[in-house]
């Protein structure tokens, strides 16, 4: 069994107060985050956020996973690039994740479109993160350059 463990720390109230992150690798060390920098800033550059760290971690496993069944397959990624696009509504008990999209766009030479499209299928259904947010609608864009 493999585990990883990531700690937050937070001081203060929820509005006015702030936290920091860390993780086992040190890829998060001290990075901070706030109310403000989750939900009043308006580019999302005042710090980082619960859903962009799931965002990021949703779009590495995908890609890792999409890069490894092509592999077994014989198709080595020259490139694939994967953006997250979480979507956090306010609900009547507090905010949810109401959805996840991935946008890829991919290049492997040897592959058909449409096999593209199916091993991208796959990837989204079987990598980790997305496994672990089976109850959250996750949606694909994928495109061959």
């Amino acid at each position: 069994m493999l585990q990883r463990k990531s700690t937050a720390v937070w001081r203060g109230s929820g509005l006015e107060g702030s936290g920091e992150l860390n993780s086992q690798s040190g890829a998060l060390k001290g990075l901070p985050y706030t109310f403000s920098g989750r939900f009043i800033s308006p580019d999302g550059k005042a710090g980082t956020n619960p859903e962009e760290l799931i965002g990021a971690a949703h779009a590495g496993c995908f890609a890792m996973q999409l890069a490894v069944d092509l592999s077994q397959a014989g198709l080595i990624p020259d490139e694939l690039r994967v953006s997250a696009n979480v979507k956090l509504e306010k609900e009547e008990g507090g905010f949810t994740i109401a959805g996840i999209h991935l946008e890829l766009e991919g290049r492997v030479r040897g592959v058909e479109p449409s096999k593209f499209q199916a091993f991208a299928d796959a990837a989204k259904k079987n990598c980790p993160v997305s496994r672990a947010l089976a109850s959250t609608p996750i949606t694909l864009s994928a495109r061959l350059l």
